[in-house]
């Protein structure tokens, strides 16, 4: 009977690449590898020789948080963004939103400021004129509500214009 039952739960999840882990089987559950997060992005124009801000605007995966860049706790991880320099393009610190609090079930009183739906970050630059692409990374760790996912780094490139 034990041969037949696993045999079952075996073939129930045949071509799946994820298997349900104990606890609340309606969360999502995140696949080993794959991104909760996406770049969404847009071509920009900013004016050449001078400081203008691109903003990048990203969106988690519906179920999904991640921590903020200035999350509450020592042991969170927190967003960050990586941009490689880029010939004829001078970029600034980036500029991060304010997280929203998130609660957990299991701990109500206790809030840490995370990412949920769209959030954009604004990353200064001064650019020559001419067509730029800036290359890098968005470091996070996916969460849902009953667990939270390796730590994750989305390759970003931003490709605008300055005139």
């Amino acid at each position: 009977m034990r041969l037949v039952w696993g045999a079952l739960l075996l073939a129930s999840f045949a071509g799946r690449q994820e298997m349900p882990q104990i606890g609340d089987l309606s969360a999502p559950r995140a696949v080993r590898g794959r991104d909760r997060v996406q770049y969404v992005g847009e071509a920009e124009t900013v004016r050449a020789g001078k400081s203008e801000t691109l903003v990048l605007h990203f969106q988690v995966e519906d179920g999904f948080h991640i921590n903020s860049h200035q999350p509450r706790g020592d042991l969170l991880i927190a967003t960050e963004l990586s941009v490689l320099p880029a010939a004829g393009v001078r970029v600034g610190t980036a500029v991060y939103p304010a997280g929203r609090p998130y609660s957990f079930a299991a701990s109500p009183g206790e809030t840490i400021d995370a990412y949920t739906g769209g959030f954009a970050v604004q990353l200064p630059v001064v650019a020559e004129a001419g067509g730029h692409t800036l290359r890098g990374t968005l470091r996070y760790q996916a969460c849902d509500r009953a667990a939270c996912y390796p730590v994750r780094s989305l390759p970003v490139e931003v490709a605008f214009t300055a005139k």
